[in-house]
């Protein structure tokens, strides 16, 4: 069961998806910045961006143990983790969580394939 609304996660795909669509949006596959902070430096080019920053507040407004589950979601989407390991997913994202959730994730080009997937594992859907 998520703590995470499915309503919320469906809105981050549709604003991920309109974020990523765009052509001026470049992530490098292959990341030369070795302090890790990439996504941070790829994304301050895009700050003013409409659906980056409806994205940034709605990950933002969420509890942090919500932007944990959203973190889990991608990486269970992405096959990081299985359904039985959903437990193991949610102590890594609560370890790792910071106050960058939405950079990070938005960062991902294939976010919206990845938390569908993810939601489809607990039977959630944004078809509705």
């Amino acid at each position: 069961m998520l703590n995470v609304s499915a309503f919320s996660v469906c809105r981050l795909i549709e604003l991920s998806r309109e974020f990523h669509a765009q052509e001026a949006v470049s992530i490098p596959e292959d990341p030369d910045n070795p302090s890790g902070d990439w996504s941070v430096q790829m994304l301050a080019s895009h700050a003013g961006d409409q659906s980056f920053q409806e994205f940034k507040s709605i990950v933002d407004d969420l509890e942090p143990d919500q932007q944990q589950e959203v973190v889990a979601l991608l990486w269970l989407g992405r096959g990081d983790y299985s359904e039985e390991e959903w437990s193991e997913a949610l102590a890594l994202a609560k370890d790792s969580w910071n106050l960058r959730t939405a950079e990070y994730l938005i960062a991902h080009p294939l976010l919206s394939d990845y938390l569908t997937a993810g939601l489809a594992v607990f039977g959630a859907s944004c078809d509705e």
